[in-house]
């Protein structure tokens, strides 16, 4: 066992790390081991935990990930290496042994270091305590001021660590050692400038002297703008014995018996002679040798801010290789003249509209002095098209709008999107488009803006509507494929064998994926002859003939690109093809191909700088949908193992996702009896940014249960889905029934009575939040007597809640709250307070209905006091929302006004629409107060949007 802050907050065992959880679980680890074997109270953990004021409820969320922690422990043997996790009255305590703590090591080795007598041994120490870490201290923690102030510390210890070692490097010889391992900080800490003179004198002393004056000015421009200081003494100092020539290490370190004194202070011509080198006055010239007098102050260079934006652009690089297209580029310079003109590219897949887009794009970015933008909107994909919120959101962050102001809705970020842009002389490309209506949403407001549009479909409906200027775009000409070759291979390679080279163009059938693989291919093979490739592909003439096709032209040329891959990649590539997704992290890459995540980047980026895959956003990657159906052809017995895999990460991750959005939820499922876990599961910082993940992640979780499905896996079918339930819960009206369907037709398929009752209540939850009470109230009469058959006494109480609610809609209230009642009864017995809560809010709620505040009010009080999280604020504002109407009912209307408001706020701040429309509903039936008016007309508003 290990415990790890030199890095992400982890604690490694025999079988892997422990699956900690959300990031202040990390934190309270973090804090606890920055003072193991010491109390820790809860007042520091708090600290520890929340960066602002922590809530009402901070104790009770400290013990609970205490209790999982010491949980976690005990399930890892963790007693048997002398851990131990105590409580100490008001604080806590970790019991552990400082060999299993990384960052009690690092100290023990930096102290080895500093008592050895020669420099090598020391260097050996001092490399050994470096290799400790993993990253920066305590990454995957939410960081509370003192977690901030320790891993800013760690850090320090660590930099210092680096300058000794580069001291020791030098203290042998090997400043090129030296110079390497700085060159690397520096970049990282450019303001560091103990660092930046450091790396100067092992530059120098590595006879690399024009660099080391290059770095001392590059960091004295870099301070003056960003801090607006001169160089500090060591910089000064270092610069002027580089000057001199000196060979010494700085002033006030132990400089060797040779080195020269530094000059003395005094009137010109007092100093001792000086050789100057590089480009200062009289460098080389006649009076190099003469004495030099002081030099005055550097000058300190003024700040660059002009006060201007720099323009925005999220252009990809500009395409290498391009040939031909002459014709087709001075069309788009015509179309792009004119009052807001929208550009188009049309044309079959694979044949360059996409290049060319970019390369007319690169070679005018004069036209755009505002900037340019770019969206991939995936229309002929597999993977799906993106939401065109999420095309409008990177938009408007582009250009400078808050996150928080982005708008949830299409219509007004739309509209926000062109007000911005009214101005402005942009370029927007919006690329692979599959229909008029997609772009139409994101077409800019200014005229001074040109819209590119790249599509396979001529898009007629969007040139009648907006007058798009068509550029259609065909094959390349022989000529032009032979010249895109030559651009790759050298003209005299292609000259040497012009026949095989026009073969070989008509090989391709002038499709330019098909082409750039097989130059790219010939480019790395200089022994081949191109008439041998050509015979090569000659043999798939009869698939190359067909061009119209998507997977033939492409096919051989990336036959020939596989062959020329490590294993490792094409292994990799072979299990990408069985994605039924169409999106790729290293986490989902690693599942499919059995590897783990560093193994799975590595190989996506040597699939990336082949071009047989594409990095869309940093840690992202997506299969061309051409490549994807070769790369299924490559290992087609692997398809079942593969998508076990995926599927199983999907499970893992979505597990990871709900845990951290609602800590105190009830896992809905047992694992599946073969489930495999992951080599690593995604963490999660908070509930934002697992919610997202939820979110973003959605279709393909849905694809991936629709494969499961049709795979016979239906135990992972079911699960996949009811773990979107905090998603479900979230956004409820968001067309879920379908999917939650396919959950019941895969627990049904497995004769499973506890996934069908599971699924049952889910799904007639969301049927009633629909309207469709009558199909809903069918499903959930099943639901208990399943729940019980299963031995599933929480997924009773669940099912139980949600027939209730649905009875109350249908006027059987006695019923509905004697269902209530017994899910009270039920969660309470198993002891778990989400359930209990959950359905104390709802059994209020009828109390109300059936014209009983005193009860209402009691169980809503009872469901408060249960004390829920801060993260369940939706929660928080039903209960709210009851109290406030059960003391209007009483009689109280100062103080049921105040309630209702309270839990009107609450949902309005975590985005809660439906409780702040029930709220504030509730307040205009007993108070005409403007503000009150206004606030539920905006909640209605953004429930339509969402709708």
């Amino acid at each position: 066992m290990e415990f790890r802050l030199l890095g992400t907050v982890s604690v490694e065992t025999l079988t892997g790390p422990l699956p900690l959880g959300p990031a202040k679980r990390r934190s309270l680890l973090a804090a606890l081991l920055l003072s193991a074997n010491m109390p820790v109270s809860i007042g520091r953990l708090t600290e520890c935990l929340w960066d602002d004021e922590p809530p009402s409820q901070a104790r009770g969320v400290i013990q609970g990930h205490v209790s999982r922690l010491r949980a976690l422990l005990a399930g890892a043997d963790a007693e048997a290496y002398g851990v131990e996790l105590a409580t100490l009255g008001d604080a806590y305590v970790l019991r552990v042994p400082e060999t299993l703590l990384d960052s009690q090591r690092f100290e023990e080795l930096l102290m080895l270091a500093r008592e050895q007598r020669g420099p090598a041994d020391a260097v050996l120490m001092l490399k050994e305590a470096l290799s400790l870490w993993q990253g920066p201290a305590l990454s995957g923690a939410f960081a509370g001021p003192p977690l901030r102030v320790a891993a800013h510390s760690l850090e320090e210890s660590r930099l210092a660590t680096v300058e000794q070692l580069s001291r020791a490097y030098g203290a042998l010889g090997e400043h090129h050692r030296a110079a390497a391992l700085l060159t690397a900080e520096t970049a990282a800490h450019p303001l560091r400038e103990s660092l930046a003179a450091e790396l100067m004198l092992a530059l120098f002393r590595a006879g690399r002297q024009s660099e080391a004056l290059d770095r001392f000015h590059r960091t004295r421009r870099l301070l003056a703008d960003e801090l607006g200081i001169d160089p500090g003494h060591e910089l000064a100092d270092a610069y002027a014995l580089i000057l001199r020539g000196a060979s010494g290490p700085l002033p006030g370190t132990a400089p060797p018996e040779a080195a020269p004194p530094p000059p003395a202070a005094g009137p010109p011509g007092a100093g001792a002679p000086v050789r100057v080198t590089g480009d200062g006055p009289g460098a080389d010239g006649p009076e190099a040798d003469a004495p030099t007098p002081p030099r005055p102050p550097l000058p300190a260079v003024p700040p660059s801010h002009t006060g201007q934006p720099h323009p925005v652009d999220l252009l990809p690089r500009a395409p290498r290789g391009f040939h031909g297209r002459a014709a087709e580029l001075a069309a788009l310079s015509r179309s792009a003249a004119g009052e807001a003109p929208v550009c188009l590219v049309t044309g079959p897949a694979g044949v360059g509209k996409t290049a060319l887009a970019l390369q007319w794009a690169h070679r005018n970015p004069a036209l755009f002095p505002d900037g340019r933008l770019f969206a991939d909107l995936r229309g002929f994909s597999a993977a799906g098209e993106p939401a065109p919120i999420d095309v409008l959101r990177e938009f408007l962050l582009a250009l400078g709008v808050s996150p928080r102001r982005v708008p949830e809705s299409v219509p007004a970020a739309a509209a926000l999107f062109r007000s911005l842009t009214a101005r402005r002389g942009l370029l927007v490309v919006l690329d692979n488009a599959r229909d008029s209506a997609t772009v139409r949403t994101l077409l800019p407001g200014g005229a001074d803006c040109v819209t590119l549009v790249t599509s396979r479909h001529r898009l007629e409906g969007l040139i009648a509507s907006d007058a798009a200027r068509p550029v259609p775009l065909d094959t390349l000409e022989t000529d032009d494929g032979t010249a895109l070759l030559a651009g790759v291979l050298g003209e005299e390679r292609v000259l040497a064998e012009p026949v095989a080279a026009r073969r070989l163009s008509e090989l391709c059938g002038g499709l330019p994926l098909a082409l750039r693989v097989t130059a790219a291919r010939l480019a790395g093979r200089p022994h081949w002859t191109l008439a041998a490739l050509a015979g090569e592909l000659a043999d798939e003439r009869g698939r190359l003939a067909y061009l119209d096709v998507d997977d033939t032209g492409v096919a051989a040329a990336l036959r020939l690109t596989v062959q020329q891959l490590p294993p490792g990649a094409v292994h990799q590539l072979a299990r990408l093809g069985h994605h039924p997704g169409g999106h790729y992290d290293p986490y989902a890459a690693a599942a499919l191909a059995g590897t783990d995540p560093v193994t799975a980047r590595a190989a996506l980026e040597r699939l990336a700088a082949a071009h047989l895959v594409t990095e869309t956003a940093p840690g992202r990657w997506v299969l061309h949908d051409l490549v994807r159906l070769y790369a299924r052809s490559l290992d087609p017995a692997s398809a079942r193992e593969a998508l076990i895999g995926v599927l199983d990460h999907f499970i893992a991750t979505a597990l990871a996702a709900a845990d951290t959005a609602e800590p105190g939820g009830e896992p809905c499922f047992v694992l599946p009896e073969d489930y495999r876990r992951p080599s690593a599961v995604q963490d999660f910082a908070d509930r934002a940014e697992a919610m997202r993940w939820l979110a973003t992640e959605r279709e393909d979780l849905a694809l991936a249960a629709l494969a499961a499905r049709e795979a016979g896996l239906d135990d992972r079918a079911w699960r996949i889905i009811l773990l979107q339930w905090p998603q479900m819960v979230w956004r409820a009206r968001d067309s879920w029934s379908p999917l939650l369907e396919l959950a019941l037709e895969s627990a049904r398929a497995g004769k499973d009575a506890y996934a069908e009752s599971r699924v049952l209540a889910l799904l007639g939850w969301v049927l009633t939040e629909e309207g469709r009470t009558t199909e809903a109230v069918a499903l959930l009469e099943r639901s208990p007597a399943l729940a019980r058959e299963a031995g599933d006494p929480l997924g009773e109480a669940t099912a139980l809640i949600n027939l209730a609610i649905v009875q109350a809609e249908l006027g059987t209230l006695p019923a509905g709250l004697e269902n209530c009642a017994r899910a009270v009864t039920l969660a309470r017995r198993e002891g778990d307070r989400h359930t209990e809560m959950l359905a104390l809010q709802h059994l209020a709620r009828m109390h109300l209905t059936a014209r009983r505040p005193e009860e209402a009010l009691a169980c809503a009080q009872a469901g408060l006091d249960l004390g829920p999280e801060h993260e369940e604020a939706a929660r928080r504002s039903l209960l709210l929302a009851v109290c406030g109407e059960a003391r209007l009912a009483l009689g109280d209307e100062e103080d049921g006004v105040r309630l209702l408001d309270r839990a009107a706020q609450e949902a309005e701040r975590a985005g809660y629409d439906v409780g702040a429309e029930r709220a504030l509903a509730a307040l205009l039936r007993v108070s005409a107060r403007t503000e009150f008016r206004r606030r539920h007309d905006e909640a209605l508003r953004r429930l339509a949007e969402e709708s």
